[in-house]
Formats: C-alpha cells, sequence, structure tokens
C-alpha cells in the first residue's frame, strides 16, 4: 500500500521554505503527499511536486466553506483525485438534523467535484465519535446519509480520542473509507504528545488491516515536540518495515 504524508503535519518547515520541505519528504521515501491550503500555493506547490517526482492523490480544502470551483479546479491542475474537507467543528454534530445536514452539503459538493473529475470526502476528529446519534457515533450516522460517491478519510487517532475502538468503527464503515490518517500517541489531546507510529497506544498495524477497501495510508502528526522530520522518517521505516515483514 503507498503511504503519503499530511504536509499540514510540516507546516513551519513549509512556511519557511517550501521547496525544500517537499524535497526532504522525497529524500525520506515518500512517493505521495496530501497537501492542505494549497489553493493559496497551486503553482510554488505544482513545481515541487513535479520537480521531485512526487504526487498528490488527496488534499484538504475546506469544502464546506470556501468556493468549491476555485477548489476544484486548483486540485485538478495538481494532479489530485480525492479533496476531503478536514473540518467541521464540535456544534456540527450534537443533531441528527446538523448531521444530515452536513451530509447534504457534502453530498452537493460531490456532485460538483464529479464535473470536475474529483472526488469528495469527509475527515473527522474526535467530536464526531464522542456525539452519539441514534444509537451510534455521529460518523457512522454520517455516513448512513452520504451518497455512495463520497468517501471518509477516518483519522484513526482522533477515534481512539473519542472514545471508540479505530478497528470497529473501520469494520463498520467497510467500503466507505479509502484513506485513513495514521498517527500515534497517549491518545489525549495533546498533540505535542504525538508520537511515530508504532511508538504509542495505537494498534497502528491492526488498524491498517481493518481498512479492506483502503487506497492510501497518510501519515500525520497534528504537532510533535521532537524533530518533525525525525518523527515522519520514523514512522514510514515502521510502516515499511511491517509490510516487508508481512510479505516475506
Amino acid at each position: 500500500m503507498p503511504y503519503s504524508v499530511q504536509l499540514y503535519t510540516l507546516r513551519h518547515a513549509i512556511e519557511a521554505d517550501l521547496p525544500g520541505t517537499i524535497r526532504r519528504v522525497a529524500e525520506i521515501g515518500f512517493t505521495q503527499v496530501e497537501p492542505y491550503n494549497f489553493v493559496a500555493r497551486a503553482a510554488e506547490l505544482e513545481s515541487a511536486l513535479k520537480d521531485n517526482g512526487l504526487t498528490a492523490p488527496s488534499g484538504h480544502a475546506p469544502l464546506l466553506s470556501a468556493d468549491q470551483d476555485e477548489i476544484f479546479q486548483t486540485a485538478r491542475r495538481l494532479g489530485m483525485g480525492t479533496v476531503i474537507d478536514p473540518f467541521h467543528s464540535a456544534a456540527n454534530w450534537q443533531s441528527a438534523e446538523d448531521v444530515e445536514a452536513t451530509a447534504a452539503a457534502l453530498n452537493a459538493a460531490a456532485k460538483k467535484g464529479a464535473g470536475y473529475g474529483i472526488r469528495v470526502g469527509y475527515h473527522n476528529h474526535q467530536w464526531e465519535l464522542e456525539s452519539i446519534i441514534n444509537g451510534r457515533t455521529a460518523l457512522e450516522y454520517l455516513a448512513e446519509h452520504l451518497d455512495p460517491e463520497v468517501v471518509l478519510e477516518v483519522d484513526t487517532y482522533w477515534v481512539a480520542v473519542g472514545g471508540q475502538d479505530p478497528v470497529d468503527i473501520l469494520t463498520r464503515l467497510g467500503d466507505r473509507v479509502k484513506f485513513i490518517h495514521i498517527k500515534d500517541g497517549p491518545l489525549t489531546t495533546d498533540t505535542k504528545a504525538q508520537l511515530p507510529a508504532g511508538e504509542g497506544k495505537v494498534a497502528v498495524l491492526d488498524v491498517i488491516a481493518a481498512a479492506k477497501s483502503l487506497e492510501v495510508g497518510v501519515v500525520e502528526f497534528d504537532d510533535y515536540s521532537g524533530d518533525i522530520f525525525d518523527g515522519i522518517t520514523r514512522s514510514l521505516a515502521f510502516l515499511t518495515a511491517a509490510e516487508a515483514g508481512a510479505n516475506a
């Protein structure tokens, strides 16, 4: 399975030197990235990806609050196949009506995206798992109201922080899940305490195995107290070593 890295992980380095950061990502061994805020830096990002032989199969953009046509046009320019809305605040997950409204907005975005050849997805935080709607998590309730074309990118760390078992959630969501965020740590909201994959409390390999229709596993740190390039290097090394061992 190909592994990507969410560029938000490297946001401070990117602000200082986008081309140099993308070059280091390639040198570490990643072949794919997941950009954020890509409309604002499309030209520079396009050049850096091309120069380093990287692709961006997915990207994050605020589909529910920004110009969707501009987002989809830019995504197509960068070669993305899927644009994922990364954040819808906790207040929007407390009632069936609110979740249904979010599903309707994502369904409408997916119809517009299809005109550009772009698929639409949604990425969770912990509150979609903390909120229970009609006996299931708000994330699962959302999935029930999404059109088949809309996919999910499950942030498995925030699932666990939200009090749910990521393996169970991925199993129940099934084929809807095409991307996951791979991160590790103590399962708290202290983002600086996050750790490279395999070094915390997440059963990372079990999580990956539970995502039966997974297209890309995306390494991400929301924050990190150490050197972030070392962090993503250790994450990728753990993942590739585990994959090599499984194939031996």
